[in-house]
């Protein structure tokens, strides 16, 4: 037997205003967007902002539905929006932020394993990586350079 050791490195800001200027505007996007979640069930909206190679911006919010599974997190609108509007554009960073109506969020929230597993999917596409920031709703931020920080073992084409 042998062991993997898998490591992961992020990058922590003590709150936005440490973010670099074009950053710092990304995540305001998230921030106003955000506004539009519908969330009645979970009361938790997201709200995602993507920056694309063209500069243009994708943005998302969380769209829940009574039947649960058939919601949508606001990670994957922004990329499947980005995706079929500028479909030869490559993702360049991905700014999120979450928070809840019934309770302060301060620690940042990583995107859900679905997400990530949608993110990497671009990534691996793009052959290039995508740099992500999240927060709460107010408090540090963390950027990851890749998907990869978040999701180490990934499955893609290859295995299919």
């Amino acid at each position: 037997m042998k062991e993997i050791n898998i490591n992961t490195r992020l990058s922590v800001f003590e709150s936005m205003q440490e973010l670099p200027n074009d950053v710092r505007d990304l995540m305001q996007k998230a921030i106003d967007v955000r506004k539009n979640a519908y969330a009645p069930y979970s009361k938790f909206n997201v709200g995602a902002a993507i920056l694309l190679d063209n500069g243009e911006i994708a943005l998302g919010s969380n769209q829940e539905n009574a039947a649960y599974p058939s919601g949508l997190c606001a990670e994957r609108v922004a990329i499947f929006h980005a995706g079929a509007i500028y479909p030869n554009a490559k993702i360049v960073k991905m700014a999120i932020t979450a928070g809840s109506t019934t309770s302060a969020t301060t620690k940042p929230i990583p995107p859900c394993g679905a997400c990530r597993q949608a993110i990497f999917e671009y990534e691996f596409r793009q052959d290039n990586p995508i740099e992500i920031y999240f927060m709460g709703e107010t408090g540090e931020v963390y950027k990851s350079n890749s998907i990869q920080n978040l999701l180490p073992l990934t499955f893609d084409k290859n295995f299919l």
